[in-house]
């Protein structure tokens, strides 16, 4: 006698939370995502359809495989894994489970999604980012992307988070998070720093100042009435 699992017919997609890192193609013309496990190796689109990552002639999700595309039902629990060494560079993606699922504990494994809205999460220095930049990583054909504010892109390849969104298409939201913050009663900490660090974080502070000063000297060079006409 064969069980049989319950069969789920909901009225609306399910939505599910998982983190992956972004990536841009090597032309710079398509945008996208790889996931940090098994399908490591595999981009996806906004809109993708699920196949086995070891090549097998099944449809995914099957239930004799871990195949397929995972992610868990609570945010919280996605941001928890963004905690890890190894993904504090992945941003956090609020998806639509489509198709096939096997609902779990804690998420689902399915066929088929939709990437509503990825969250940037702050540049390495703490500040808000304004793009994401290439990490030196990457598979053939794609960059390997991470948060960054202005002051670190340093010529690195980038992309501005709107332009992510426009070349990944299908509607999908690209947003920041919030910057690192300093809680009052850590800045004992800070008292606590010696010499190299203090003068290591007063360099960071001066990058960002000269940023700002030659972005301010651009904006007096081109005067009042610079604008376009028509």
């Amino acid at each position: 006698m064969r069980l049989r699992l319950p069969e789920e017919r909901p009225t609306e997609p399910p939505t599910g939370y998982k983190i992956a890192h972004p990536v841009l193609s090597q032309d710079g013309t398509r945008a996208g995502f790889t996931g940090v496990s098994l399908g490591g190796a595999l981009p996806y689109g906004v809109l993708a359809d699920a196949s086995c990552v070891y090549g097998l002639r099944h449809r995914a999700p099957s239930r004799r495989c871990d195949c397929g595309f995972h992610c868990v039902h609570d945010r919280t629990t996605a941001e928890g894994l963004l905690c890890t060494a190894e993904h504090r560079e992945a941003v956090l993606l609020e998806v639509t489970v489509l198709g096939r699922y096997l609902r779990f504990e804690r998420g689902f494994r399915y066929a088929r999604q939709r990437v509503r809205t990825a969250t940037v999460g702050p540049c390495a220095c703490g500040t808000v980012a304004a793009a994401l930049a290439d990490t030196g990583r990457g598979r053939p054909g794609w960059r390997e992307l991470a948060p960054s504010c202005g002051s670190c892109l340093r010529g690195r390849t980038s992309v501005s988070l709107a332009g992510f969104a426009r070349l990944a298409g299908e509607g999908l939201r690209v947003v920041a998070g919030t910057a690192v913050s300093v809680a009052p009663g850590d800045l004992g900490a800070v008292e606590e720093l010696g010499v190299p660090e203090l003068a290591a974080e007063a360099a960071l502070l001066q990058a960002r100042l000269d940023w700002f000063q030659a972005q301010l000297a651009r904006l007096g060079e081109r005067g009042p009435g610079s604008g376009r006409e028509g």
